[in-house]
């Protein structure tokens, strides 16, 4: 696909990744709250995988967010 299209995955990896850290929980700990594997969280964290919505809302819940915070990859705090 196109490169916007491989930038938002990657933003939204980032994203999880950088929300994942914040919390202080391993890939492991997603993947065991969000009931994914430990190798889904970190090809979607890379960039390169594309989630499902249902996916991304798992993840979503697992970090305590709502889908629509996880996908508003608009402003990425980095803090």
């Amino acid at each position: 696909m196109t490169n916007k299209h491989n930038d938002v995955k990657s933003r939204i990896g980032l994203k999880i990744k950088l929300l994942r850290n914040k919390l202080g929980i391993s890939q492991e700990k997603l993947a065991e709250l969000s009931e994914l594997s430990k190798n889904s969280i970190g090809a979607i964290e890379r960039g390169t995988s594309s989630p499902a919505i249902d996916t991304l809302e798992r993840i979503a819940k697992a970090l305590g967010i709502e889908l629509k915070e996880l996908v508003d990859v608009s402003k990425i705090d980095l803090d």
